[in-house]
């Protein structure tokens, strides 16, 4: 009997016989006749008949004839039979072909491998070949489309496939907990995948971890060393968002996600963090979370959140969070010095100094002695707030405390003594340090140095860069001989700064923040040869070869820093040629225009010449989705006027309308003032008739064109009847120069403010006709 002949069609339950006898003898009984009792009745009644037809078989007995009950219980039992065990054979060479048991976790500690060699897994219908070949076709096609459906969208690491059946299936060899870990936080931070990504689910539940605390601890640390704190906080919501680890959250694993967020500076996601702790009574905060908020809130300059975090610490949680098993649960705390400390550091950058008072008065509530960085860091905050005797001051307490001073507060020094002008004094409290045996920084150095030079000084300041030779950090002495070059430009010492640079070679390869330094330096003192044979210089680097370094490790590529500073310094020195070189070049390399540096620099070319760089820009900042600045727009606008495209000059005035910015009617008056050299009186008439027109969907009701049309009639009916005008015609060129006195006839344009520029210039022109005075433009 063949499997695929399907058992035989089945009678209705109500046609049984067997079932109404059940059914009967029940009733008899006074027992209720459910379903399921008749259907288990029904089955023991098929089996004992089944039983008692094998043995009178197996007796040779002459064979009974069979009722068609018996028969359909039999043809039902074989047709099982038969199914059972084709089924047991094909799963039985499944198994023996398959890598691993889909429905089994890849964490195993025993991996299932690969025994045999055949080609076929159960039958010629699936075939090897064909898979491969199946797989070549998906690769012809758009294999990012379809990367999801192949072996190879998994990129596994080193070590977790090493060997290839001759089935053409690979080995996957077993991998330890610590290999698992570090390969899913090396395959999240190398993607962009969200919480909300399929892909990022998928592979969390495929790494094969269990995500206790441990492999969780492991996990953000290894996120914390790569800067990925936003894969952080989506693994600790995968993780913690599951059912079967909601009560197994760790306090622990929340504060290392706040350490993780505190050293990315991402202050308002941690304190999210941080209200998600207080809300849960099994990861309430302890005095590590609330270290590692007040240190991160600190660096942020976040003073108000963080006095409120400090009023949290003083207070009970909220009853909702206590639970029944922790009645007298009190987790209140008070602030130490570690939490005094961050509040004096957020005062820095907001120069809160009465902050200091409130950090010392709280100390002394709490019976707590201020440290070394207490003082350091009240000493910066003066400084910022140039409360230069309050330095001095709080300087002398440390000294009297008994604290050690470090190294940074005598930064802090002698930066306060480079703002009182006392450069003495600053080199004398560099060498109190030293004589106190306390390991300078490079910080110190670099303000000693910078100083100096800022006070023409540079051949002391070299003497600085011995010292910092002796630290560990050498990187430092490219940043001091940068800094030392600004600070002596800003001193006004144009020498020193060419010196210092020269010197630098000899120590140090530049970089190119100093190069860019330079550029500056050159371009604010007209030196524009240099700066374009500097530039020119660091473009001829060729791979492998520095440009001020033989030993080829040095290659210095441009930046949007380098292209600003030749554009300033070609710009200064009216070099619009070169200009428009370093441009172009600016554009090839993909660096983005800076509205904020570089438009009023396109302003100037326009002005010069040089306007269809001004419209490539625009064109750019539109194509990159971001608005034009309203310079850029004002000289479009201009520039459409003096090439009389008007119509042009309307849709460029109507766009602006839409942008978030307004051009007031003051703006455009003196827009028009400074560029009467360019625009003629027939510029602004035909422009203010094409505006009042209307035919270019104009918004009248938006502000910035309200006020254009304000601005051109009270232009027109100030030079009517002002003695002098904004707007001036000269008989020569018809420009922008001078009008004659128009007192008498104020009084014929009273409505002047409700009449088109035709209108005012045809009466004024009449009035003028009449009187015996015609101006040749008007003359046909």
């Amino acid at each position: 009997m063949e499997a695929s002949a399907g058992p035989p069609p089945l009678s209705a339950a109500s046609a049984d016989p067997v079932a109404d006898k059940i059914k009967r003898s029940l009733c008899k009984k006074g027992i209720n006749p459910t379903p399921k009792i008749i259907h288990t009745l029904r089955r023991k009644h098929l089996q004992k008949s089944l039983r008692k037809s094998k043995r009178l078989i197996a007796t040779q007995s002459p064979p009974e004839a069979l009722n068609e009950t018996e028969k359909k219980t039999l043809s039902e039992e074989l047709h099982f039979k038969t199914i059972s065990r084709e089924y047991k054979n094909f799963t039985r060479a499944v198994e023996s072909k398959m890598v691993g048991r889909p429905w089994e976790r890849l964490g195993k500690e025993k991996m299932r491998e690969l025994t045999s060699g055949s080609k076929e897994i159960g039958g010629s219908s699936l075939n090897f070949e064909h898979l491969r070949e199946l797989g070549q076709v998906f690769e012809e096609r758009k294999r990012d489309v379809l990367s999801s459906l192949l072996d190879d969208d998994i990129e596994l690491g080193e070590g977790m496939l090493d060997e290839v059946s001759g089935s053409g299936f690979h080995l996957r060899r077993q991998r330890g907990e610590a290999e698992a870990i570090r390969y899913l936080a090396d395959r999240l931070s190398a993607s962009e995948y969200t919480l909300k990504d399929w892909k990022f689910g998928w592979m969390m539940k495929n790494s094969g971890l269990q995500f206790n605390e441990w492999q969780l601890l492991k996990i953000l640390g290894r996120f914390g060393d790569k800067g990925r704190w936003r894969q952080a906080m989506d693994v600790v919501a995968w993780a913690y968002n599951k059912k079967e680890q909601k009560h197994c959250k760790s306090r622990f694993v929340y504060t290392k996600l706040l350490a993780v967020l505190g050293k990315a500076r991402k202050a308002h996601e941690a304190l999210q963090i941080f209200k998600l702790m207080q809300g849960d009574d099994h990861v309430y905060p302890d005095m590590a979370a609330y270290h590692s908020i007040a240190v991160t809130l600190g660096q942020a300059g976040l003073v108000r959140e963080l006095l409120d975090v400090i009023e949290s610490m003083r207070q009970k949680p909220e009853r909702r969070i206590r639970s029944i098993y922790k009645r007298n649960w009190d987790p209140t705390m008070q602030p130490d010095v570690v939490v005094f400390n961050s509040v004096l550091n957020a005062c820095v950058p907001s120069r809160q100094w009465k902050g200091v008072s409130w950090v010392f008065q709280q100390l002394r509530k709490s019976g707590l002695k201020p440290n070394s960085a207490t003082y350091g860091l009240a000493m910066e905050v003066m400084l910022q707030s140039r409360k230069y005797d309050l330095v001095h001051e709080l300087f002398g307490k440390l000294k009297r405390s008994g604290e050690a001073p470090k190294a940074l507060t005598y930064r802090v020094l002698v930066r306060t003594f480079w703002e009182e002008d006392k450069v003495n004094e600053a080199i004398d409290a560099v060498r109190d340090m030293e004589c106190r045996g306390i390991t300078g920084t490079g910080s110190v150095y670099y303000e000693l140095a910078r100083c100096l030079c800022n006070k023409g000084r540079w051949e002391e300041a070299m003497m600085m860069i011995e010292k910092l030779k002796k630290l560990p950090d050498s990187k430092s002495l490219v940043v001091t001989f940068t800094g030392m070059i600004l600070s002596s430009m800003d001193g006004g010492h144009v020498g020193a700064c060419i010196s210092i640079f020269e010197h630098m070679k000899d120590h140090c390869t530049p970089n190119i923040g100093t190069v860019n330094a330079m550029l500056e330096v050159y371009g604010r003192n007209d030196m524009f040869s240099e700066a374009k044979e500097l530039f020119e210089k660091i473009k001829q680097t060729n791979p492998g070869h520095g440009t001020f370094s033989e030993d080829g490790d040095a290659i210095l590529i441009p930046d949007v820093y380098t292209y600003g500073s030749m554009l300033k310094a070609s710009a200064r020195s009216q070099q619009w040629e070169y200009f428009e070189h370093v441009y172009k070049e600016m554009a090839l390399s993909g660096c983005r225009l800076d509205q904020s540096k570089h438009a009023r620099l396109l302003v100037q070319a326009s002005k010069s010449g040089k306007w269809h760089l001004l419209e490539h820009a625009f064109d750019t900042i539109l194509e990159d989705g971001d608005i034009p600045c309203s310079l850029l727009f004002t000289e479009m606008v201009c520039q459409a006027l003096v090439h009389g495209n008007y119509e042009r000059a309307v849709v460029i005035v109507n766009t602006m309308a839409h942008a978030p910015f307004q051009v007031s009617e003051k703006d455009w008056a003196a827009l028009f003032k400074a560029n009467k050299d360019r625009i003629t009186v027939k510029n602004l008439e035909r422009f203010l008739d094409v505006l009042c027109n209307n035919d270019y969907g104009l918004s009248r009701g938006e502000a910035t064109v309200g006020n254009l049309l304000d601005s051109l009639r009270s232009l027109f009916e100030s030079n009517l009847s002002a003695d002098t005008g904004l707007v001036n015609i000269d008989n020569d060129d018809n420009d922008l120069d001078s009008f004659s006195d128009l007192d008498e006839h104020a009084e014929d344009f009273s409505d002047i403010g409700r009449l088109s520029a035709s209108q005012i210039l045809e009466a004024w022109r009449e009035r003028r006709e009449k009187d015996g005075i015609i101006f040749p433009f008007y003359m046909q």
